[in-house]
C-alpha cells in the first residue's frame, strides 16, 4: 500500500534551503492509486507517402507539434487556411472510417477522428460543418441524447471516406483563437500524437530557428535552483554567441534553458522547434525530440518550460535538463539528467544545436565556469516540506490540502497563511496557500471550514479561488465532514463564499416574428467561472415542450438553435432555462411566429 505523508506544521520560518527546521512529519493510508503508465514508443520509421494533405493548396503552419503551450504541449500542426478565413474543404488524409466525432463548446470543437488500415488515425479538429452525412447522423445523435457537446463512436465502417473526400470545412469552433485546422496524427492503438511532418507532408522552410536567450541555473545536488539568470543570444557569422563568451555560476552543478522559436516561408509565427541538443565540451549531454508523447503526459510541459517565466513574462524556456519529478518520454542522450558539473578552474564548453523539421539549424557556443565566490544560497520563507515523490496533505483542521502522488515536479518547500476577511460575502478565513509561480501536475483536493455561513445558505456555498486581479472562481461545491470541498490544478487563496444570483439569458436573435429567420440566438452568462471540481452552466431548451438543439459557443457565451423541418410555420412557445453551479436557475419564455 502506497503511503501518504501529513504535513502539520504551522508556525513559519525563513530558512535556507539546506537547512529544514520545524517540519513534523508522519504517514498515513491513502486508497487510491494508479498503475506506472507505458513507456511511449520513439525513433519510428513512419510511411512518408501514405498520407496527404488535409487541404488543398500550400501548407502554412501557425502552430508546430510539440510546441509550448501553456499546460500542454501542442499534440498537432495548426494549418492556416488558404482562403483567409473559415469555410476551406477539409479532406481526408487517406482512406479510412469514422472511429469517433465529437462535438463540445470548448476544446478541439467539431472534430472528426479517421481511422486507417495502416494502424494510424487522422483527427481533424475546430471544424465548422461536418461533411452532410455525418453532420446528419450527429444531429440525429443530439435530439436522441438531448444534448449539444456529444462523444459518439460509430461502429467500424458505418461512416466512411476515400482518401481526398471532402469530410468537413476549417473553422473556428472550440477554444480556437482563430480560422484553422488542427490536425493530428496518432498511433491507433495508444493514441498518442505524433508528429505529422514525420509522414512526409511538406511545408516551405527555409529559415533557421532563431535563438533569443540563454537561461543559467545554480543548482544544489537535489537539482532544486539557487539562483537563476537570463543571457541575450546574438548571432554572429557562423554561430551564435553570448556577450563576454562566458557565464559564471555560484555553484559546482549547472542547468541550462533555451528559448528559441521555428520560423517558416511565408508564415510570420514563431513555432516550436523540432529538436534542441546540449554538448558539454563536445560529449552528447541531452537532446529534446518533438516526436510524439501520451496525453496523460501533456501537462508535464510545465516541469520542461520555466515555469516561473512563462507565468510572469510569458517566456518560453525550454530546460535542457530534468526536474526530479520530470516523466516526459522526449529526452535523448542524458547524462546526468542533463546537469553540468562544473570547475572553478577551467571552463566548459557548451554547445546548443537547434533544428526544425526541415534540416535548418543554429548553433549556440559559450562557456560555463564556478564562481570563486561564495556559492548562491536561496532564502526563502515556507513552513511545509513537500517531498515531489510523495503523496502529501495539508490539515490544520480550518484547511485541508491533498496532493496525490506525482503533482509535484520537484520537492515543495511550500508557504502557507491564513487570514480573516470580514467581508460580506466570504464565510471562512483565507487560506493563502503557497503562490502563482509553483505548477501542479494534477487536481488536488481542498476543503475548507466555514466560520459565518448561516444555514439556509449551505447548498449556495462554494470554494471560491481569487486572482490578483479581483476574479472568483468557483473551485467546487461538495460538503464532507462539516466541510466544503473542490479541486485545484493552482495555488492561490481560497476561502468560501457563497452564489445566491441566477445566470442572465439575453436574446439576440429573437423577437415575436420570426419568420424569414434562419437561426434564433441567446447570450447567456453568469456572474462566477468554474473550474476545478464545479461544473459549467447547464441549459435546456424547448420549442411547445419538445427538446431543441442550441449550439453553445463558449467564447461568445451564446446559445445558437438553427431552424429545421422539427419547428414548422406557425405560433410557438418558447422556453429556455440557465443553471449555474450551485443551483441558481433562469427561466426565459417567449411566444414567436415563424
Amino acid at each position: 500500500m502506497q503511503r501518504l505523508t501529513i504535513v502539520l506544521v504551522l508556525t513559519f520560518w525563513t530558512l535556507q534551503l539546506f537547512g529544514h527546521a520545524g517540519c513534523m512529519l508522519h504517514t498515513c493510508e491513502h486508497i487510491e492509486f494508479r498503475a506506472a503508465p507505458k513507456t511511449v514508443k520513439k525513433n519510428v520509421n513512419y510511411p512518408t507517402d501514405y498520407f496527404r494533405s488535409p487541404i488543398n493548396g500550400q501548407l502554412r503552419l501557425s502552430g508546430s507539434f510539440g510546441e509550448l503551450r501553456p499546460n500542454h504541449f501542442h499534440a498537432g500542426i495548426d494549418i492556416k487556411s488558404t482562403i483567409g478565413g473559415a469555410g476551406q474543404a477539409i479532406i481526408a488524409a487517406a482512406d479510412g472510417y469514422v472511429a469517433r466525432v465529437k462535438v463540445q463548446a470548448g476544446g478541439y470543437g467539431n472534430a472528426i477522428y479517421l481511422r486507417h488500415p495502416n494502424g494510424y488515425t487522422t483527427v481533424y479538429a475546430h471544424l465548422s460543418e461536418f461533411a452532410p452525412e455525418l453532420a446528419a447522423y450527429v444531429k440525429e445523435q443530439q435530439y436522441a441524447r438531448q444534448s449539444f457537446s456529444v462523444d459518439l463512436y460509430p461502429s467500424a465502417g458505418q461512416i466512411s471516406f476515400k482518401k481526398g473526400d471532402r469530410i468537413g470545412k476549417l473553422g473556428n469552433s472550440g477554444s480556437s483563437r482563430g480560422p484553422h485546422l488542427h490536425f493530428e496524427i496518432r498511433d491507433s492503438g495508444t493514441e498518442e500524437p505524433i508528429n505529422p511532418l514525420l509522414f512526409g507532408l511538406k511545408i516551405s522552410d527555409t529559415q533557421a530557428p532563431r535563438l533569443h536567450q540563454i537561461r543559467v541555473y545554480a543548482l544544489n545536488g537535489e537539482r532544486e535552483t539557487l539562483d537563476a539568470r537570463s543571457y541575450d543570444i546574438q548571432k554572429g557569422k557562423t554561430r551564435h554567441y553570448i556577450k563576454g563568451d562566458t557565464v559564471y555560476v555560484g555553484a559546482d552543478k549547472a542547468g541550462f534553458a533555451l528559448k528559441a522559436y521555428d520560423h517558416m516561408n511565408g508564415v510570420t509565427n514563431w513555432n516550436g522547434v523540432y529538436r534542441i541538443s546540449m554538448l558539454v565540451d563536445e560529449q552528447p549531454w541531452y537532446e529534446f525530440t518533438a516526436e510524439r508523447f501520451a496525453f496523460h503526459q501533456t501537462r508535464g510541459i510545465n516541469a520542461h518550460m520555466d515555469y516561473e517565466e512563462r507565468v510572469t513574462k510569458k517566456s518560453n524556456f525550454n530546460r535542457c535538463y530534468l526536474l526530479p519529478g520530470n516523466k516526459l518520454p522526449f529526452y535523448d542522450n542524458l547524462i546526468n539528467k542533463g546537469v553540468v558539473q562544473l570547475s572553478s578552474e577551467r571552463a566548459s564548453k557548451i554547445t546548443m544545436i537547434t533544428e526544425d523539421i526541415s534540416g535548418n539549424t543554429s548553433t549556440l557556443v559559450f562557456w560555463a565556469k564556478a564562481s570563486q565566490t561564495q556559492k548562491a544560497v536561496v532564502k526563502r520563507r515556507f513552513n511545509y516540506v513537500l517531498p515531489y515523490d510523495s503523496e502529501n496533505a495539508i490539515d490544520n483542521g480550518a484547511m485541508y490540502f491533498y496532493f496525490p502522488k506525482q503533482s509535484l515536479y520537484e520537492t515543495l518547500y511550500l508557504d502557507y497563511r491564513s487570514s480573516s476577511d470580514f467581508s460580506e460575502n466570504v464565510h471562512s478565513d483565507v487560506h493563502h496557500v503557497h503562490n502563482r509561480l509553483t505548477p501542479l501536475h494534477k487536481y488536488c483536493d481542498i476543503a475548507i471550514q466555514p466560520t459565518t455561513l448561516p444555514k439556509h445558505l449551505r447548498d449556495k456555498a462554494f470554494i471560491a479561488k481569487c486572482d490578483k486581479k479581483s476574479s472568483i472562481t468557483n473551485m467546487g461545491n461538495k460538503w464532507k465532514d462539516g466541510r466544503l470541498w473542490g479541486k485545484t490544478r493552482n495555488f492561490g487563496d481560497f476561502c468560501i463564499m457563497v452564489d445566491t444570483i441566477p445566470p442572465s439569458i439575453k436574446p439576440q436573435t429573437f423577437q415575436a416574428n420570426m419568420r424569414g429567420k434562419n437561426r434564433m440566438t441567446f447570450r447567456i452568462d453568469d456572474n462566477y467561472a468554474t473550474g476545478g471540481g464545479a461544473r459549467g452552466l447547464d441549459y435546456r431548451a424547448t420549442v411547445d415542450g419538445q427538446w431543441i438543439l442550441m449550439e453553445y459557443d463558449a467564447k461568445n457565451d451564446r446559445l445558437i438553435h438553427r431552424f429545421d423541418e422539427r419547428i414548422p410555420a406557425g405560433k410557438h412557445e418558447l422556453r429556455l432555462v440557465v443553471t449555474d453551479a450551485v443551483g441558481n436557475r433562469r427561466e426565459y419564455e417567449a411566444t414567436f411566429t415563424r
